[in-house]
């Protein structure tokens, strides 16, 4: 697939043809839209919303992105970007660029799994460099404290209020028992459980994820109630202590502070939504961002194939 096309274009029919691509895969399997979702996230936190994250390690080179230890084997849904854009050649040759039709893909699974529908910038121009180590450097991990989570994310010019509302997608998706079994199995010296943690919560999750040395690494859904549908039960579940990640067991202030939205509009019919089109806001920033590259002539690049 060949992707580093002219940031900006005409296309009438990218957006539909995408759309159409990730409806499919997702009736085929719901659980493609967390990844695409979190692809785009794991896109947009290290170089920009550049499709970096699609580019394959070339033999010689040092690995990229989608192969490091962070990204390979989790991140999912890589055959339906190449679909998409197989599909987008025939129709505008050499036009649309990966990065812009990863943008449009994260989008459209928010609205597939969530009702959720907002604008995406066109005309992301394809990065040429992907580098595997700069995942790590720059992705929050799952053990995070809150302090290191929110100094991770300030770096990106992202305040604690964004960082909670970007958490937010881990209302879909999974997890493997390694991400979280300390919490359940020797949190500390002192307590072998994590103490923040519903104890009913961790009982239940102790019957999925096996004790040290686990021969296993079984997954279970980051949100139990509702795993494949995008909306606000994963913040009841942290307001309930039932966080099932290390960073998500966020120091209460920060909970009570950040939550209240969820509280005060827990009578409006459509209380689900609002915390979702805040996060959505959030991913649109990440692609204004990459759009200044656009203003920048020593960007525009020869084509490179992932």
């Amino acid at each position: 697939m060949i992707c580093g096309q002219i940031g900006s274009y005409t296309c009438p029919s990218a957006e539909a043809i995408v759309r159409s691509t990730v409806e499919k895969a997702i009736s085929a399997n719901p659980g493609i839209a967390a990844g695409l979702i979190r692809m785009h996230f794991h896109d947009c936190f290290v170089r920009g919303c550049d499709g970096s994250v699609l580019l394959a390690s070339i033999p010689g080179n040092p690995i990229a992105e989608r192969d490091n230890f962070v990204n390979n084997p989790s991140l999912r849904g890589f055959e339906v970007i190449e679909e998409a854009k197989t599909l987008l050649e025939a129709a505008c040759p050499q036009t649309v660029s990966c990065a812009d039709i990863l943008a449009f893909a994260a989008r459209d699974c928010a609205l597939k799994v969530g009702g959720i529908n907002y604008e995406v910038p066109s005309g992301r121009r394809d990065g040429l460099v992907s580098i595997g180590d700069e995942v790590p450097q720059n992705l929050p991990g799952p053990t995070l404290s809150a302090d290191e989570l929110v100094t991770n994310f300030a770096r990106k010019g992202l305040s604690v209020d964004e960082m909670v509302t970007l958490s937010g997608a881990h209302s879909i998706g999974v997890s493997h028992c390694s991400s979280f079994s300390k919490r359940l199995y020797s949190f500390s010296d002192t307590s072998t459980q994590d103490p923040s943690m519903d104890p009913s919560y961790a009982a239940t999750l102790k019957t999925k994820c096996p004790a040290p040395p686990a021969t296993t690494d079984p997954t279970v859904p980051l949100e139990p109630s509702t795993p494949i549908r995008l909306d606000n039960k994963y913040y009841e579940g942290l307001i309930n202590h039932r966080g099932l990640l290390t960073s998500e067991s966020i120091h209460s202030e920060i909970i009570t502070s950040t939550f209240s939205l969820i509280s005060t509009s827990s009578s409006r019919p459509c209380n689900t939504m609002i915390t979702f089109e805040r996060l959505l806001s959030v991913t649109t920033l990440f692609a204004f961002r990459a759009m200044l590259q656009l203003h920048t002539p020593a960007l525009h690049q020869p084509e490179h194939k992932i």
